[in-house]
């Protein structure tokens, strides 16, 4: 397969092809998620420790549960009693974990950048699980499988991205994926929630959602980070939901056969109807977390053979 980099860092590195050999062996992995023995043994002998600064319930349990599917020796550090809170930098806890010896290293952290420099100190494979607003690569390749699962296709499409831009890792990472697979991007939201220099990003941008979700194939809602905000970026919940919030009338707009997305956790009723949430029609939000559990599989999968031909290499 075509994929050669030592780390999972964000999006903007991988070309076209590696993104495809991702998703094609996450495939392979959806249907080994499917059987009753769900057990490989691609991480076999290996060490994964899963690092979160920030709180996180689906990420954390995705990567968990898809490292013990592949037979690693998976440790979650509880970050908040590590010796971080005690005043040890981040690259001291690195030098210390390196020590360790550990295989792949899974980190979220709370500010842009952290992971990567985490990823320059240690030996092993890192996978970045969210920093800060920079990137989110494995929600974004899990909704790019969702997409190509559900449309057959991940090219060509148009995709709406709605909500909170500004403040988001989500948007970014999937910006830059859906840009890459030649597809029609829309960002729809009010000009606070809109990043700076928003014309850098290559997308069209509305205001207004009955504009913005006009005859789209995808409509990618995203949550209200009100932790990241430091000010009024929206008037009211309330107010927020009759202009931005999806529903049933907003979404007539977009093609009949429209999907729609959420990355979770959902405000139901802020940023999107409740029914059209649960809508086994149009709604593939369930399977978004399937997806998530298979295309961290093989991020590890193709980290692991990369680490172990180094390796070899290394011996020879």
């Amino acid at each position: 397969m075509s994929f050669t980099q030592s780390h999972l860092l964000g999006i903007e590195p991988l070309a076209p092809a590696e993104i495809t050999a991702i998703l094609d062996l996450a495939e392979h992995y959806v249907a080994l998620n499917r059987r009753e023995v769900k057990h490989a043994e691609a991480l076999a002998g290996l060490t994964q420790i899963n690092m979160f600064f920030e709180s996180s319930t689906r990420t954390q349990a995705s990567f968990e549960i898809a490292g013990q599917r592949l037979g690693a020796d998976v440790m979650n550090m509880a970050m908040q009693a590590s010796s971080i809170k005690k005043g040890e930098t981040l690259i001291d806890t690195a030098m210390t974990l390196n020590a360790m010896h550990p295989d792949l290293l899974v980190v979220r952290h709370p500010q842009s950048g952290a992971v990567d420099l985490l990823a320059q100190k240690v030996n092993c494979a890192v996978l970045n699980a969210g920093d800060g607003r920079h990137e989110h690569p494995t929600q974004a390749l899990l909704d790019a499988l969702t997409i190509r699962r559900a449309k057959g296709r991940l090219h060509r499409l148009s995709i709406a991205i709605c909500g909170d831009i500004a403040h988001s890792r989500v948007a970014r990472s999937n910006i830059q994926l859906l840009g890459k697979m030649e597809n029609r991007v829309r960002l729809v939201g009010p000009p606070t929630l809109m990043p700076a220099r928003i014309g850098d990003f290559g997308v069209e941008v509305f205001e207004d959602m009955e504009e913005g979700l006009r005859d789209v194939d995808v409509v990618m809602m995203l949550r209200l980070q009100r932790e990241r905000m430091d000010g009024g970026f929206v008037p009211s919940e309330r107010e927020y939901y009759f202009r931005y919030g999806l529903d049933a009338e907003k979404l007539a707009v977009a093609r009949d056969d429209a999907i729609v997305m959420h990355p979770g956790p959902m405000n139901r009723g802020v940023e999107i109807d409740g029914e059209i949430a649960d809508d086994i029609n149009r709604s593939v939000i369930r399977e978004q977390v399937e997806m998530g559990v298979a295309v961290r599989m093989a991020a590890m999968d193709l980290l692991a053979r990369n680490l172990r031909a180094r390796t070899a290499e290394v011996m020879a």
